[in-house]
């Protein structure tokens, strides 16, 4: 199933998407219950009675969670072609320059820098000149848990979703820990909606990124170096994973400073990823500072 976080008649609702993706059936909740949790407030409990269906052209998406409740869990070079690309661009300042991680590499994006598909991706050229994509399956954690055996895992995920790790490759470079150069405002772009976490099959599921309709990024999550139950296991090592927490596996070979020259976003591209079993996540790139959210 896909569930989605839209606004209607000046309030936050969440919603079932029609099979064919034309539709969103209302789910009867609270006022202010899926303001910022989105579809996180399903999580946990029974689906709610539907009410309204409505045509998705009619509302306005949201990310599946407009803010989650604390920052974006990440995993760096999680394919190996793209872990070979990275190494060799200069802007390496993991523990792991020159070579494939031998434990997954995790950083966070802080949750105001989410933004729904179609919202703009703000380049501010007073802040960084080299900004890039990266597209990437998000998971949505549905069951707290610490130190989670990786077979025993994907008991945790409540579902899925797209995420574009949008990245400022000169902050990245200049600084010691990536956090600044993947954090600023609009540079997490989520969605379009959430799928059931039986949905996908995380074994041939395929990944895809386009930038003014050139296919850039062309890969399968069954290429990942650490799977998702790794994931799990190593992020909740001595840290408890809370439901509606969000991980981004990592992204393919293809970004922008994998070629030479790289590749860089500009003002009036727009980026267009699709992942098999979820959707398609399309934002516009614009100049000019700007804040998350729209």
């Amino acid at each position: 199933m896909k569930f989605a976080a839209f606004d209607w008649y000046g309030g936050r609702h969440v919603g079932r998407v029609s099979e064919d993706g034309t539709q969103v059936v209302r789910y009867d909740l609270p006022d202010g219950a899926a303001e910022e949790a989105g579809v996180a407030c399903l999580i946990g409990r029974d689906l709610p009675a539907e009410a309204e269906t409505l045509p998705l052209a009619e509302v306005a998406l949201q990310a599946p969670i407009p803010r989650p409740r604390r920052n974006i869990f990440c995993v760096g070079k999680n394919y190996y072609e793209h872990a070979e690309e990275f190494a060799a661009s200069g802007f390496d300042s993991s523990a792991a320059k020159g070579a494939v991680p031998q434990a997954p590499i995790v950083f966070s994006k802080v949750p105001e820098c989410v933004i729904p598909s179609g919202a703009p991706i703000r380049i501010d050229p007073q802040v960084s000149t080299a900004v890039d994509y990266e597209a990437e399956l998000a998971l949505i954690v549905g069951t707290a848990g610490r130190n989670i055996p990786a077979e025993r895992a994907m008991a945790h995920v409540w579902g899925y979703t797209i995420v574009n790790d949008v990245t400022a490759r000169d902050l990245q470079g200049r600084h010691s820990q990536w956090l600044i150069g993947k954090s600023q405002d609009s540079f997490c772009p989520m969605g379009p909606w959430a799928t059931s976490a039986d949905a996908l099959d995380l074994a041939d599921t395929p990944v895809r990124c386009w930038v003014n309709e050139e296919l850039r990024q062309d890969s399968n999550t069954g290429l990942l170096i650490f799977d998702v139950p790794t994931i799990l296991a190593t992020i909740s090592n001595g840290i408890t994973l809370q439901p509606g927490d969000v991980i981004a596996t990592g992204t393919p070979a293809g970004v922008g400073l994998g070629f030479d020259p790289p590749r860089y976003l500009a003002d009036g591209d727009t980026v267009r990823i699709e992942i098999g079993g979820i959707g398609v996540l399309e934002n516009p790139v614009r100049s000019g500072a700007g804040g998350g959210g729209r």
